[in-house]
């Protein structure tokens, strides 16, 4: 292919044949969800993953032994690693959700780094569904107080009939403009920027039982919790579904977690 001259007219510039242009059979009608759905897409977790992780340092290779045993016997030893913050015999383990939520969701989600891999879907490689977050009866609308120390309490069906009207309105009007500019042969890339942050995603998010405890202890209130925490309610939504599904896989952990105040090893 020539190289194309810098500052070259339009004329002079090398072509590459016609922008691709998406044209949709139909409108895309918008829809609206008040949930979040995390799936358990694969694992290699189990409470005995910390035992013989643990053991190694006073056992050896006879450690290996754990793997086979029932972890109910060692319980004892890992509320004592739970309790003493040994925390790197709980790194060993591996879980991977797929996790269906707003943009705004994953954007807090993503400060968690440290024993997290996350892959998303792209709105530069594909046309995004118009499926938006639009809060539920249950969302508590209202914040009052000051930063720092607020409380957030329900609001008026006046309140929520606003805002399901208004999110609505705005999602179906940007949705609109997506549409149309990839009509024009916009790209992907660029016409992706008039979506909001209501626009629901999707994303692969690796973890082990370290790292998510961290995150539970952050983003999500409980009543046995040492230390307080204030999320916004959607992420905490995710949280709580990700803790159902690695309390069944390591239930001694879990218990232990909460057991010592929900404060990550």
């Amino acid at each position: 292919m020539a190289a194309r001259k810098l500052g070259a007219a339009p004329s002079e510039r090398t072509r590459e044949g016609p922008p691709v242009t998406e044209t949709p059979a139909e409108t895309e009608k918008a829809s609206f969800r008040s949930d979040v759905t995390v799936e358990l897409v694969k694992h290699s977790a189990a409470d005995s993953d910390v035992l013989w992780a643990a053991r190694v340092s006073t056992a050896g290779e006879q450690s290996l032994e754990e793997i086979t045993k029932d972890p109910e016997r060692s319980k004892g030893l890992i509320n004592f690693l739970m309790r003493d913050r040994h925390g790197s015999p709980f790194e060993h383990n591996s879980m991977t959700f797929f996790i269906s939520a707003p943009i705004f969701v994953f954007r807090e989600f993503m400060r968690h780094r440290v024993g997290w891999s996350y892959n998303e879907e792209s709105g530069r490689y594909r046309r995004l569904e118009p499926v938006f977050y639009v809060p539920g009866e249950a969302r508590k609308l209202v914040q009052q107080g000051r930063p720092g120390k607020y409380e957030f309490v329900e609001g008026t069906r006046a309140q929520h009939e606003l805002t399901g009207r208004v999110m609505e309105d705005a999602y179906r009007h940007a949705y609109d403009a997506y549409q149309e500019m990839l009509a024009a042969g916009v790209a992907r890339e660029v016409a992706r920027s008039v979506l909001p942050v209501g626009l629901f995603s999707s994303m692969y998010a690796t973890c082990n039982a370290r790292s998510l405890m961290h995150f539970l202890g952050l983003r999500t209130q409980h009543e046995q919790a040492a230390v307080p925490s204030f999320p916004q309610r959607e992420i905490e939504m995710v949280g709580e579904k990700m803790e159902e599904h690695w309390a069944r896989l390591m239930p001694l952990t879990h218990a232990a977690f909460n057991a010592n105040g929900r404060v990550a090893p």
